[in-house]
C-alpha cells in the first residue's frame, strides 16, 4: 500500500513538472472584441474560464479602432470583430495566424426606441414620417453597424433627407447609449443591445430587413500563434455550448 501512494506521489509530481500539463498549461490571452458584442463575450469568457485555468483581459471597441491599434502594435492575441473585412486584411499581411479566421456571429439592425410606443410595426413609415429632432447610428466609416445603418437608410431612400438629423457614436454602444439616454428618439443599433437584459430598456424595436443592408458577417482570428489560451477561447466559440449562448444575445448562427 505504501509502495503504491509512494508511486502515485511520483506520478503527480511528474505531471506537475512536465511541460504542457496540468498547471502549466494555463495562460492568460487579452482579446480585442467589437463593442456590438461585448455584453455576450462576457458572458461566454465566464463560462470559457470556469472549464479551464486560462484567463481572458476583454477589450472592447469600434472594429476600426481596435484594427488600427493591432496595426499599431498593441499586444492583443486574437481579434473579434464586426466585419470580415479587417480580419481579412491582418491575415492576408502577416499579422494574423492564417487559417484560424471564422465567422463567430451574425449580426442583425434595428430601429430602435427607450420610448413605447413610437416604433409601429412598420419601421419605415416612421422614418419616413420624420417626425423626431435626431436619429442615432454609429459612424460608417468606424463600425459596421453604422456602414450597415447607412445602406439600409440609402436602401430606403432617405439618406440625404435624414442626414440632417443622424448623430453618430464611434461605436454601436455609444449610439444606443444616445438613444437611452433620450438625447436622440431613434437610433439604428445592434439588435444585441435593443434585447439585452443588462440595459433594462423598454421601448420598442423594429428588424429592418436584411435585403436593406450587407450581411453583417462578424470574424474571429487569432493574432498571437503561440497564445493558447486565446488559441482555446476561438475553439471554444465554435462548441455547441457557445453557439447557443451567442445566439440568445440576438445573433444567428451558423
Amino acid at each position: 500500500m505504501r509502495a503504491a501512494v509512494a508511486i502515485l506521489r511520483r506520478l503527480c509530481m511528474l505531471l506537475l513538472l512536465t511541460p504542457g500539463i496540468g498547471a502549466a498549461q494555463a495562460e492568460t490571452a487579452t482579446i480585442a472584441v467589437a463593442t456590438n458584442f461585448a455584453e455576450a463575450a462576457e458572458d461566454l469568457i465566464a463560462r470559457f474560464e470556469a472549464l479551464n485555468d486560462h484567463r481572458i483581459t476583454l477589450v472592447t471597441g469600434s472594429t476600426g479602432k481596435l484594427f488600427a491599434q493591432i496595426i499599431e502594435g498593441a499586444p492583443f492575441d486574437a481579434f473579434l470583430a464586426a466585419d470580415q473585412a479587417r480580419p481579412a486584411r491582418l491575415e492576408a499581411e502577416g499579422r494574423a495566424v492564417v487559417e484560424t479566421r471564422f465567422t463567430y456571429a451574425e449580426g442583425r439592425l434595428v430601429l430602435w426606441s427607450a420610448t413605447p410606443g413610437v416604433i409601429t410595426p412598420d419601421g419605415a413609415t416612421v422614418l419616413r414620417a420624420g417626425d423626431f429632432a435626431h436619429l442615432a447610428i454609429a459612424n460608417p466609416d468606424l463600425a459596421p453597424y453604422g456602414l450597415a445603418a447607412k445602406q439600409a437608410l440609402q436602401g430606403l431612400g432617405l439618406w440625404e433627407a435624414l442626414r440632417p438629423k443622424l448623430v453618430m457614436g464611434q461605436n454601436i454602444g455609444q449610439a444606443f447609449s444616445m438613444v437611452a439616454t433620450g438625447n436622440a428618439e431613434l437610433g439604428l443599433v445592434a439588435k444585441s443591445y435593443a434585447i439585452s437584459t443588462r440595459n433594462r430598456q423598454s421601448g420598442g424595436l423594429w428588424d429592418v430587413p436584411e435585403a436593406l443592408y450587407d450581411p453583417i458577417r462578424q470574424d474571429a482570428v487569432l493574432l498571437t500563434e503561440t497564445n493558447v489560451a486565446a488559441r482555446d477561447f476561438l475553439a471554444y466559440l465554435k462548441a455547441p455550448e457557445a453557439r447557443a449562448v451567442i445566439a440568445g444575445y440576438g445573433y444567428h448562427v451558423e
